[in-house]
């Protein structure tokens, strides 16, 4: 796969540790082709709490924190053009809350956004548990990937 990589990360006044980048690009593109999405363009803005609380009131006019806020700005039908927002502070906080690893915590977000942009939910439960399903087999896919 000699082709420039379609996902970007970019890093807002906070600091994450994102090892095997082109891996992970690589892995995440390899998600929109299972899920027979064609992937045209994904930023992914690391952010902090604070940041992520204003564009949630902005954007969204939700008061409250939360780990990640995806926007679909697909202009074309059939192809995916993306921006996902995570905050750090979040995702630390609850990897500690659930007992999880911040490494575990932080894939599961990364996916859950491009399930997002695949069509998946997660107002209803029944959405909520396939939505975890997905994210636990890419998880799993992705460490088992390489560690071989």
């Amino acid at each position: 796969m000699g082709s420039k990589s379609k996902v970007y990360f970019f890093f807002d006044n906070t600091r994450v540790s994102l090892n095997n980048r082109t891996e992970l690009k690589k892995f995440i593109e390899f998600i929109f082709k299972k899920e027979k999405k064609r992937l045209a363009g994904l930023n992914y803005i690391f952010c902090s709490d604070k940041r992520l609380l204003e564009i949630n009131q902005q954007y969204l006019a939700h008061n409250y924190y939360t780990d990640i806020i995806t926007f679909d700005l697909s202009e074309k039908i059939g192809e995916i053009n993306g921006e996902i927002y995570v905050s750090v502070d979040r995702i630390r906080d609850n990897a500690k809350t659930g007992g999880y690893s911040f490494s575990n915590e932080l894939l599961r977000v990364i996916f859950h956004g491009i399930l997002h942009l695949c069509g998946y939910g997660d107002k209803k439960k029944e959405e909520r548990v396939l939505m975890r399903e997905k994210e636990d087999f890419y998880i799993h896919k992705y460490l088992d990937q390489r560690s071989t």
